[in-house]
Formats: C-alpha cells, sequence, structure tokens
C-alpha cells in the first residue's frame, strides 16, 4: 500500500475544469463588447466564470486539506504524495490566472 488514496485524483479533475471553464470565455465576452452576446449575454458569462474559479479554489482548498490533513497532520511517510497534488493543484491554478489574464486579445 502506498498510502494514496484514489479520491486525492478528484482535486486535479475539478482544477482542470475549473481551468478550461475560465479560459472558454473571451474578455470581450466578460466586458459585454462581443458581437454575439449568447443566450445569458454578459451575465451568464459572468456566471460561468464564477463557477470555474469556484472550481478552481475548491480545487486547491482541498489539495490543502489532502497535504495537511492526511499527510502533515497524520505524520504519514513518505509525504511527497501530499506535497505533489498540492502542487499540481497550485499550478494548474496559476496557470488558468496567467492564461486568463495574461493574454491579449486584439480585436481585427
Amino acid at each position: 500500500s502506498s498510502g494514496i488514496n484514489a479520491e486525492y485524483g478528484a482535486c486535479g479533475v475539478f482544477g482542470t475544469i475549473g481551468l478550461i471553464m475560465i479560459n472558454s470565455v473571451s474578455n470581450s465576452q466578460l466586458r459585454g463588447d462581443a458581437y454575439m452576446p449568447g443566450a445569458l449575454g454578459t451575465s451568464g458569462t459572468r456566471i460561468w466564470m464564477v463557477i470555474g474559479f469556484l472550481c478552481s479554489f475548491g480545487a486547491l482548498i482541498g489539495a490543502c486539506f489532502i497535504l495537511f490533513g492526511e499527510y502533515v497532520y497524520k505524520d504519514k511517510h513518505p509525504k511527497y504524495p501530499g506535497t505533489g497534488f498540492f502542487m499540481q493543484n497550485l499550478l494548474i491554478f496559476m496557470a488558468s490566472i496567467i492564461f486568463k489574464f495574461g493574454r491579449i486579445e486584439d480585436s481585427y
């Protein structure tokens, strides 16, 4: 037994879903400048973004719980699986923020 539960991978899945949700809308849709705003318009886009951020933050908080609650507090050895789960979700969260707010969209 390696001490890794299969359920711990759900945090990475939810972090990835959050990344896709956050980056699937353009900044012009978020601002309301889009030509075709969609069924719910700017409000739907903002709700979609909030749900995406909730998935990402939830995954990061879950990874913190896995690291500290299961590996640090219970003094499990080795500790690298907990650190790996946390780093995976932290890097997914950072990538979603960089992809969303680091890009420049030129309007042609």
